[in-house]
C-alpha cells in the first residue's frame, strides 16, 4: 500500500504562490535609475500608468500573472544597474546620458551688468520691487555643463539676440535636483548642489545657484528661485514619497522637515509644506529671501496639465519647465495659480510714487491695474459669497433674473431638425478654436474697481459691468445655439448678463432696455499684456514643434496630425500654456475650498485684487459671442452645427476634414467673418471626425457628440 505523501512536501514543491517585490519606494527608485517612464512600464505590463504609479506609491499591489511580469522586470533592472557603475539609462528613444565626473569648485567668471533702467526706490512698507539680493560668495559647490540627452534642436530655447544676463539669475529660473545632487538647470546646465536637508538646500538656492528671473515689469517682483524635487532628491532630503495627509496636501508639523526649517529661522506659508511650499524669511531692506519647491512625486505636476512630464528624467524635466519659465512665467503652483501669478506679475497692483514735495517715495496704486480687493455686485457673486447670503435664505435657488450665469456653451441640436441633406453626410467633423478664451481676453475692456447700482440706464457697450434685460424676444434659427445661454436654449425672461452678451444684441440690430445694471466707470483691457505673453509663448511653442503661421491649410491639418509626437517635451509645455489660460480665467472667480468651510463666510480668495468674477464673466462672454458670430457667418451660406461645447463645434460634412465643408469664395478664400483653419489664436484646427451614424446615435441618447469627436471625453482629458 502506497504511503500517503506528506501535504509540507506537496506545498514546497509547487513553488512560491506569491512573488517577492521590493519595497514601493525601491520601485520607484529602480525605475527612475534605469531612465524609464511610469508610461513605459504600464505599456509594457499592459496596465494603466495610474497603476503603476499605485505600485510605487504603495497604494495597491500587483497581482497573478502580472505580479510575475513586474518582479521579472525589476529584478533585471536591479542586476543590470549593479553590474554598471554608471548607468546608461535610455528613454523614450533618446539616446543615455551619462554623467561626467564632478569638477573642483570653482568661482564663475563675472558677467555684464544688464542695461535696465533703474527703477525709483521704494519705501519698506511698499509691496513695490525688491532690491538686488547682496552679491554671493564664491561658489562652494561646482558647476558644469554637462551635454544633456539629445532630442530634436527645437527642444533648446536659445537665449534673445543680444539679450543681457542679469548676473544675479545667471543659472536660470529654476533647478530639478536629483538625488545624487545633481540641480539641473536649463540649457543643459548642471550643478553640484551638496545640501541634504532643506535649509541647506535654501541656503544654497539663495546665495550659491545664481537662480530666479527678472521681473516682467519694471514695477513689478522678481521671481524667486524655483528648485524642483524628484523623487530620489526627496529621499535624499528626508522627505517622505508620498503625503500622508490627502486633504490638506503637507506635512504634518511635527514631521522632522518642518522642525529643521523651524530651527534654521525660516518660515513656510499658512499652506504648509506641500507639493508647492514656499520657505522664506520675512523681507530685510527690501530684500527678499524666498524659495519656491515644487515636489514631484507629491503630484505638483499635474498631468491633466503636464501630461507625463512628472516621469521625466531630471534633465529633461528641466529643460520642460524651463521652457514654460521663460515663455510664461516661474510656476508658483499649479497652471492655474501660475495664470493669475502672470496677471499680477505683468500689471502689479502698485508702483513706487515720488512725492514732489518732500521727494520721499511712497507706495501708491499703479493705473490701469487691479489694485485692491473689491466685492463683486450681487448677481456676480457666486452662492457662497457674504453678499448673497445677505440677501438670500440658505439653500434659495437664484432665477436668471438674480444670477449671472456667463459659462461656455454646452449644447445639442434636436435630432428632429436635422434634414434629408445633412442625413446623406457620411462624417461628422468638429472644430476647434485656438485659445478661445485667450484670444477673447484680447483687447477686452474690463472694470478695475467696484460696481455702481444704476435703474433703467441706457445700455453703453463701452462700459464692463452687469446688466439686467429682457432678450427672450430675439427671434435666434432653432438650428443654432441661442447666443445669450450657455445652453443654447432661448432665455424665458429677464436675466443677468456681461457686457459683450448685451452688446451681440445690439449688434443683431435689436432694441435693450436694461431694467438694472452693475456697471464700473474706470475699466482698461486689464488682460492685453496677459495675452499677449501667452500667444507669444503658444505661437514659439506650436512653431517648435512644426505649425508655423501661413502654412496651406492642407499642410496645417497634416501638421497638426503629428505635432504632439515630434517632441514629447515641447507637447508638455504647450499643454500647460493652454491649461494657464483656463485655469488662470477660472481662478478669476475661485470657490472656497476645505471641509471647514460654511456658506456666506469670506475665505482666502476674496482678499486677492484678481479674485474678479465679473472679469471671468466678461472673458466668456465674449468667447462664446465669437464663437455665435462664426457659426451665424456660416449659417447664412447653409451649415448649421449639431452639436457645440465650449470652443468646439461639430459639422456633417461629405469628408473626414474640416476642408470637406468650411465654406469658401468664389476666388477659394476662407469665407468672411467664418471659421479659418490655423494656428493663431481664434483660428481653428480639426477636433476629429467620426461617422455621422455615430453623431446621430449620440444625438438620440441625449449625448453631446463635441465631447466624444475625437475619442475621448474632452472635459476629462482637459479640454
Amino acid at each position: 500500500m502506497a504511503s500517503k505523501p506528506d501535504p509540507v512536501d506537496a506545498l514546497l514543491k509547487a513553488g512560491p504562490r506569491r512573488t517577492h517585490l521590493p519595497e514601493p519606494a525601491e520601485r520607484a527608485r529602480l525605475r527612475t535609475d534605469y531612465g524609464l517612464t511610469q508610461s513605459e512600464i504600464a505599456a509594457a505590463l499592459d496596465v494603466t500608468r495610474t497603476t503603476v504609479a499605485g505600485w510605487e506609491a504603495g497604494r495597491s499591489e500587483p497581482q497573478g500573472a502580472t505580479r510575475a511580469a513586474y518582479a521579472k522586470l525589476l529584478e533585471g533592472i536591479a542586476t543590470q544597474l549593479a553590474a554598471a557603475p554608471e548607468p546608461q539609462a535610455p528613454y523614450a528613444g533618446r539616446e543615455p546620458q551619462t554623467a561626467p565626473a564632478r569638477r573642483e569648485p570653482r568661482t564663475p567668471p563675472a558677467l555684464p551688468e544688464p542695461q535696465t533702467a533703474p527703477a525709483p526706490p521704494n519705501p519698506p512698507t511698499a509691496p513695490a520691487p525688491p532690491e538686488p539680493r547682496a552679491a554671493p560668495p564664491a561658489r562652494s559647490s561646482s558647476m558644469s555643463r554637462r551635454p544633456p540627452a539629445k532630442r530634436p534642436p527645437a527642444t533648446r530655447e536659445p537665449a534673445p539676440a543680444g539679450a543681457a544676463v542679469d548676473p544675479r539669475f545667471a543659472n536660470g529660473p529654476l533647478a530639478v535636483l536629483d538625488g545624487d545632487g545633481s540641480a539641473y538647470c536649463v540649457g543643459g546646465l548642471v550643478l553640484d548642489c551638496p545640501a541634504t536637508t532643506v535649509p541647506a538646500l535654501v541656503d544654497w538656492a539663495l546665495t550659491e545657484a545664481h537662480l530666479g528671473a527678472p521681473r516682467l515689469n519694471r514695477n513689478g517682483k522678481d521671481a524667486d528661485p524655483l528648485v524642483v524635487i524628484t523623487a530620489a532628491a526627496a529621499e535624499r532630503l528626508g522627505l517622505p514619497a508620498v503625503l500622508e495627509d490627502r486633504r490638506g496636501l503637507r506635512l504634518p508639523e511635527d514631521h522632522k522637515v518642518n522642525k529643521q526649517i523651524a530651527r534654521a529661522n525660516w518660515k513656510t506659508t499658512k499652506r504648509g509644506f506641500g507639493p508647492w511650499a514656499r520657505v522664506y524669511r520675512p523681507a530685510h531692506a527690501g530684500r527678499r529671501q524666498c524659495v519656491q519647491f515644487a515636489i514631484v512625486p507629491w503630484g505638483a505636476l499635474d498631468s491633466r496639465a503636464w501630461g507625463d512630464a512628472a516621469d521625466l528624467p531630471a534633465a529633461e524635466l528641466a529643460q520642460v519647465l524651463g521652457a514654460y519659465a521663460t515663455k510664461v512665467i516661474t510656476p508658483r503652483g499649479s497652471c492655474a495659480v501660475s495664470g493669475l501669478e502672470l496677471m499680477t506679475a505683468l500689471r502689479p497692483p502698485t508702483r513706487a510714487v515720488k512725492d514732489e514735495t518732500t521727494g520721499a517715495w511712497s507706495s501708491g496704486p499703479n493705473p490701469g491695474s487691479l489694485t485692491a480687493p473689491v466685492d463683486p455686485a450681487p448677481p456676480e457673486a457666486p452662492d457662497e459669497h457674504p453678499v448673497v447670503a445677505a440677501l438670500y435664505p440658505r439653500g434659495h435657488r437664484r432665477t436668471p433674473a438674480e444670477v449671472l450665469d456667463e459659462e461656455a456653451y454646452e449644447w445639442i441640436r434636436d435630432p428632429e431638425l436635422l434634414t434629408d441633406e445633412e442625413c446623406a453626410k457620411p462624417y461628422a467633423v468638429g472644430i476647434d478654436v485656438n485659445m478661445a478664451f485667450a484670444a477673447a481676453a484680447n483687447r477686452l475692456n474690463v472694470g478695475l474697481g467696484p460696481a455702481a447700482h444704476l435703474h433703467h440706464p441706457a445700455f453703453d457697450p463701452k462700459l464692463p459691468g452687469s446688466w439686467l434685460v429682457d432678450l427672450s424676444h430675439i427671434e435666434i434659427d432653432p438650428r443654432l445655439p441661442n447666443p445669450f445661454t450657455p445652453h443654447g436654449v432661448r432665455p424665458a425672461g429677464p436675466a443677468w448678463y456681461a457686457t459683450p452678451t448685451v452688446a451681440y444684441a445690439v449688434e443683431l440690430g435689436h432694441q435693450v432696455q436694461p431694467a438694472e445694471a452693475y456697471v464700473r466707470r474706470e475699466h482698461a483691457a486689464y488682460l492685453d499684456a496677459w495675452y499677449t505673453r501667452l500667444r507669444d509663448a503658444y505661437m514659439a511653442t506650436m512653431e517648435q514643434l512644426g505649425v508655423v503661421s501661413g502654412m496651406r491649410e492642407a499642410d496645417f491639418l497634416e501638421a497638426m496630425d503629428q505635432h504632439k509626437k515630434a517632441d514629447a517635451g515641447q507637447a508638455a509645455v504647450l499643454s500647460a500654456i493652454k491649461a494657464t489660460v483656463k485655469g488662470g480665467i477660472g481662478k478669476l472667480r475661485e470657490r472656497p475650498q476645505g471641509a471647514g468651510y460654511r456658506p456666506g463666510e469670506r475665505w482666502p480668495a476674496l482678499e486677492r485684487p484678481t479674485w474678479r468674477p465679473d472679469i471671468r464673466a466678461a472673458v466668456i462672454s465674449a468667447a462664446r459671442i465669437n464663437m455665435h458670430r462664426k457659426m451665424l457667418k456660416l449659417a447664412g451660406v447653409g451649415l448649421f452645427p449639431i452639436a457645440v461645447l465650449s470652443d468646439c463645434a461639430v459639422y456633417l460634412s461629405d469628408g473626414p476634414s474640416p476642408l470637406d465643408f468650411l465654406p469658401r469664395t468664389p476666388d477659394d478664400k476662407p469665407l468672411p467673418g467664418g471659421f479659418r483653419l490655423g494656428v493663431s489664436p481664434g483660428m481653428v484646427k480639426c477636433e476629429g471626425s467620426q461617422p455621422m451614424m455615430w453623431a446621430v446615435h449620440m444625438l438620440d441618447q441625449g449625448h453631446n457628440p463635441a465631447r466624444h469627436i475625437k475619442g475621448g471625453d474632452a472635459s476629462a482629458d482637459g479640454e
